[in-house]
């Protein structure tokens, strides 16, 4: 029998009963290449992958003139970041750090209690909050069943934010949160990236947005970030989606005329991006 907890949980975030459930399924959209099979009874799985400075950040410092800041020591949380924007005691996971070589390992993540997706967070000074989703239930509709290895953490430092938020324009995000924010940051947004079945970034693609109406919230940063345009994707194959700044919102991605990339999980709250890879199939490039 579900938890009362859980039930409210699936309803606040408009998922099937079969997301919440426990499942039999193996796990797409994970490397399970060297991974260790779940204890169903324990239910606990470990999280392990890499940590970097986001690519489009180090090129845009080092062309500034400034060194690229290193990850090591960081604290990584292993957590759900959409209930973390509904104050859901349950949404944190497991903690960590990076090593010096980029690495982390958070083990004991209890599968139990995953009901969206899973992300690695960092929250460090100089450095946006920002979440990378490293696991979306939307590919098999239920939660993992083996170790997640290969995982990798975006950290966006404050100059690539202020350079975003610049392509958007602070016209267009207190247009869109009604005064609220002036950056992307206050008002709480998507950081994403559109990729083939390679992983080399796609240019020219549209995002899909369900509920419709949150469309007009896209914008597509030029190669320099001097600009953004709501046409489609660059050759970066970056969006950025702005949100409210009010209330943490759900939402799905998809890309206009195309069957090959499923409709991903994704929300937004304020003080915080989401990193995310659109890929098509259900296994990252």
């Amino acid at each position: 029998m579900k938890r009362p907890s859980l039930i409210l949980c699936c309803a606040l975030f408009g998922m099937a009963p079969t997301a919440c459930g426990p499942g039999t399924d193996p796990d797409p959209g994970v490397d399970r290449s060297d991974s260790t099979k779940v204890d169903l009874d324990h239910l606990t799985i470990t999280v392990s992958g890499r940590a970097e400075v986001f690519p489009e950040a180090a090129r845009l410092l080092e062309a500034q003139g400034q060194a690229v800041p290193t990850l090591e020591g960081v604290a990584l949380t292993i957590e759900e970041p959409l209930r973390v924007g509904v104050s859901d005691a349950e949404s944190v996971f497991g903690q960590g750090s990076i090593g010096s070589d980029g690495g982390f390992s958070v083990a004991d993540v209890p599968v139990r209690n995953i009901h969206l997706s899973l992300a690695a967070s960092l929250e460090h000074e100089g450095f946006v909050r920002s979440s990378s989703v490293v696991f979306d239930t939307a590919f098999t509709r239920t939660r993992p069943r083996t170790d997640i290895i290969g995982a990798e953490a975006w950290a966006l430092p404050n100059t690539f934010h202020d350079a975003l938020t610049r392509a958007v324009g602070e016209m267009g995000i207190r247009t869109h949160t009604e005064d609220r924010a002036r950056t992307l940051r206050d008002a709480g947004f998507v950081l994403g990236r559109v990729v083939d079945a390679s992983g080399a970034p796609v240019a020219g693609a549209r995002v899909v947005l369900e509920p419709g109406e949150l469309a007009h919230r896209i914008y597509y940063p030029a190669p320099d970030f001097q600009s953004a345009s709501q046409d489609a994707t660059s050759a970066t194959g970056l969006f950025i989606y702005v949100h409210s700044g009010a209330a943490a919102e759900t939402f799905t991605l998809s890309i206009q005329d195309s069957q090959d990339y499923l409709p991903r999980n994704a929300g937004a709250i304020p003080g915080r991006g989401l990193v995310l890879t659109l890929f098509p199939g259900s296994t990252p490039p």
